[in-house]
């Protein structure tokens, strides 16, 4: 399904699936914490990430690893502002995206030169986001998550995953158009305050949630759900990574969001091409 996404003045259009490159600024992240942390390491990431394929930088200042600890505002500010400015700056047409929870962060970002922000707590942190997102007039991902990054896995419990994350989603979707948040993009939030089996049921029905005609954003990248099953780390997770990131393609994923941007790129290529052939 072909859809148009106002990312501040910006009109970008999402025809086909894409892929949303993680760029951590934060010491302790679980993967990628600490790799890029000068000015050179942030542009060469940056620029690699581009030249494999990724439409969306995604900048992030505050780790959402079970257990981390909430940093505050200005600390967040200090990670994030400077390597929007500076990946702003050297590739202008570039969309980039903020991983915050904080109205204060996300307004500050997109001054910078952001257009999309993304909310892993669906306004549940800052009550303010929603109202702020509206006014900001960029694409809100909102995702689901049960508790919050340093209690979301100490005993995530559910009757229905399945039908309780619907839910959520019912909930809150009329609440941002109520803000004038006109581009939502949807995050069923994987990892998130979800065990092994929730993830995996979540999976399984993730062409259910095409039902709110919403882009539909994945992130499997490395995660625990791959590393429990296979016994793996995350530095040899890419594999089982690319393997769910098909899986999500062939229920309605219109965006991978993930570490490695050119080997979910391939996954793109060759879903295409199987979409195609006759």
């Amino acid at each position: 399904m072909k859809r148009t996404l106002n990312c501040n003045g910006k009109l970008f259009v999402l025809e086909e699936p894409i892929v949303m490159g993680i760029l951590n600024t934060t010491p302790d992240s679980f993967f990628d914490g600490g790799k890029f942390s000068t000015e050179n390491e942030i542009l060469s990431q940056a620029e690699k990430m581009i030249v494999d394929g990724a439409a969306i930088i995604d900048i992030g200042g505050q780790s959402t690893r079970p257990k981390a600890e909430l940093i505050p505002v200005d600390e967040e500010l200090k990670r994030v502002i400077p390597v929007i400015e500076l990946i702003h700056k050297k590739f202008p047409e570039q969309l980039i995206s903020i991983d915050t929870f904080y109205s204060e962060v996300a307004v500050k970002a997109v001054e910078a030169g952001a257009s999309i922000i993304n909310d892993v707590s669906a306004g549940s942190i800052d009550e303010k986001m929603f109202s702020v997102a509206g006014k900001l007039h960029v694409p809100y991902i909102l995702m689901h998550m049960q508790g919050d990054p340093e209690t979301m896995q100490q005993n995530p419990d559910y009757k229905n995953v399945v039908k309780e994350v619907k839910e959520f989603f019912k909930q809150k979707i009329p609440m941002l158009r109520d803000a004038r948040v006109n581009d939502i993009i949807m995050d069923v939030g994987f990892g998130f305050g979800k065990n092994t089996e929730h993830n995996y049921s979540l999976l399984k029905h993730l062409s259910d949630f095409n039902i709110f005609e919403l882009p539909l954003l994945v992130g499997f990248s490395r995660k625990s759900m791959i590393n429990r099953v296979l016994k793996t780390k995350p530095e040899d997770a890419l594999n089982g990574t690319t393997v769910l990131n098909t899986i999500a393609l062939m229920n309605g994923a219109s965006i991978l969001r993930v570490h490695d941007v050119k080997d979910a790129m391939q996954a793109i290529i060759l879903f295409k091409q199987y979409h195609a052939a006759d």
